[in-house]
């Protein structure tokens, strides 16, 4: 069955209250949307903590600009270059501004550099928290044997290049064509269970592919990696090497977390995504990748989809854009139908106890499994 079979939705409904809106969100009608949709109760029932440092990406009118990010990440690193450990890891320089994004001064538009993104930045900040963290499954030697506001700083690696990397991209969207800009929602708890993907679920993949829906609601991306689709973007379609290939996570792992897609509606019936796909295809087949294996998950699994209608009426994206700016912060989730469970989330990024909040619950996660 296609995860975006249109109106096969699951009885319970998800609610998810915003400063001044309300979203209801439908789940599609699937044994993934089943298994997902539990494991999303879990993370409500079990009241763990919405990371909200990490939630409204791409988002060019957010209070977490390029300045903002920049100093938040040398103050993470300046966290993980203080501690002592065995062996000892590289002290990483700190970033700057001019690091992640080229001047506004240079032409901007789609031949121009201006407000382009720096990818080597990126990159060498991605590598950074990939040799610190390890993986889902296999934790590095540092990530185990660091205090918490260590493993906390070490997870903010990830977090604030991702934060910057959309944010830069909507930066220069706004400048031309505010139309495209990319904002989304990633909405993922602290400490949330990791479940393997069932062999029936890869078939989702290859049902939605890449398309990205307004309002559309994917399966979160709850490992540590980057997939065939972000190192063929990142690097501009590269050969294929040991170190690339070192980098390469195919998703294997679903959770109770979810990803709102806030941009505009793009499909292969785009013609600029079209030629962008039509180049993957082909760069796959060089480098001997089948894009008919399920297996490479080669996609979005969408597994639902917000009520537009009841939400923003017959609204375009940029009216939808408008409506959201200003209410990037959910108080509270919900999910009615047999079984009504929810959670609320009171504390905000202007609460002055935040990190140490995140901190404290990270904490409990780690000692519960023997993380050090």
């Amino acid at each position: 069955m296609p995860s975006t079979q249109k109106n096969n939705f699951l009885l319970e409904k998800i609610v998810v209250q915003l400063n001044t809106k309300q979203l209801k969100i439908n789940v599609y009608n699937t044994p993934l949307g089943e298994r997902w949709l539990q494991a999303l109760k879990d993370n409500l029932q079990k009241k763990r903590i919405l990371e909200k440092n990490f939630c409204w990406l791409g988002w060019a009118d957010s209070k977490r600009d390029l300045q903002y990010l920049t100093n938040e990440l040398n103050t993470n690193i300046k966290q993980i270059n203080s501690y002592n450990f065995s062996p000892n890891y590289q002290t990483i320089e700190m970033f700057s501004q001019d690091d992640f994004q080229y001047s506004g001064n240079l032409p901007i538009g789609k031949q121009g550099l201006g407000k382009h993104l720096k990818h080597d930045a990126c990159n060498k900040l991605h590598r950074f928290f990939e040799d610190l963290q390890g993986t889902a499954w296999a934790p590095s030697k540092y990530y185990k044997q660091a205090d918490s506001q260590t493993k906390y700083a070490i997870r903010q690696l990830n977090n604030i290049c991702h934060e910057i990397e959309s944010w830069v991209n909507a930066d220069r969207k706004k400048a031309f064509e505010p139309e495209w800009m990319r904002p989304s929602q990633i909405t993922t708890f602290l400490n949330a269970p990791r479940y393997k993907l069932q062999d029936i679920d890869y078939e989702l993949f290859k049902e939605n592919r890449f398309s990205r829906e307004l309002g559309g609601v994917y399966l979160h991306w709850s490992q540590v990696g980057k997939t065939l689709y972000e190192v063929f973007r990142d690097e501009n379609g590269p050969k294929m090497t040991e170190a690339l290939c070192s980098e390469i996570n195919h998703q294997i792992y679903y959770s109770g977390e979810f990803d709102i897609e806030w941009g505009q509606t793009i499909t292969e019936q785009n013609s600029f995504k079209k030629l962008e796909m039509d180049g993957f295809r082909h760069w796959l087949d060089l480098n001997g990748y089948d894009w008919d294996d399920s297996k490479l998950a080669l996609g979005y699994i969408k597994i639902g989809q917000v009520d537009m209608q009841s939400g923003f009426g017959n609204a375009s994206f940029l009216e939808v854009y408008k409506a959201m700016k200003d209410n990037l912060n959910i108080t509270n989730i919900n999910v009615t139908g047999s079984q009504h469970c929810e959670n609320n989330f009171p504390y905000s990024l202007d609460s002055d106890d935040w990190k140490k909040i995140q901190i404290n619950y990270l904490k409990e996660g780690y000692e519960s499994r023997s993380m050090r």
